[in-house]
C-alpha cells in the first residue's frame, strides 16, 4: 500500500497529448506531513519520486519511485495502475485533481483493500 501512498505517489505522471497532464505535474506535499513528491513524465508513464521524507517515517525513503500508467477521464480524474519497484507491487490507482488539491486512491487484492491519501501542491 505504500506505493499507493507515494502516488501520488505517488505520485505520481506523463501523457503525450493530454490536456490535463500539466495539472498533475509538479511538487506535492502529503496531507499528513510525512512526505513530499515530485511528479513528472518518465518515458511513456508518469513517475512520483519522494523528494523528502519526515525523519522516522517507516518503510519510505527519499528517492523511492512510483511508476504510474494512468489515463485522464472527466473532471480531473485519472485511472489506471501504479507500479512500486521497491516492493515489486502493482496497484489499481485513481488520482483526482481539483486545483492545487490531489487525492490518490490505491487498491490491491482485486480492489478489496484500498487507501486514499490527500495531497497539496507546493512551490
Amino acid at each position: 500500500m505504500r506505493g499507493a501512498t507515494l502516488a501520488l505517489g505517488a505520485m505520481i505522471f506523463c501523457f503525450a497529448g493530454i490536456a490535463h497532464a500539466a495539472d498533475i505535474d509538479g511538487q506535492w506535499a502529503r496531507a499528513d506531513g510525512n512526505a513530499k513528491v515530485s511528479i513528472a513524465p518518465c518515458g511513456s508513464d508518469i513517475c512520483a519520486i519522494n523528494t523528502w521524507i519526515k525523519p522516522g517515517t517507516q518503510k519510505e525513503k527519499r528517492g523511492d519511485k512510483l511508476v504510474m500508467s494512468i489515463k485522464p477521464g472527466s473532471d480531473g480524474i485519472y485511472t489506471g495502475t501504479a507500479f512500486d519497484p521497491q516492493r515489486d507491487m502493482t496497484y489499481k490507482l485513481t488520482v483526482t485533481i481539483d486545483g492545487d488539491k490531489m487525492t490518490t486512491k490505491g487498491c490491491v487484492v482485486a480492489g478489496l483493500l484500498c487507501k486514499g491519501i490527500d495531497w497539496t501542491r507546493i512551490n
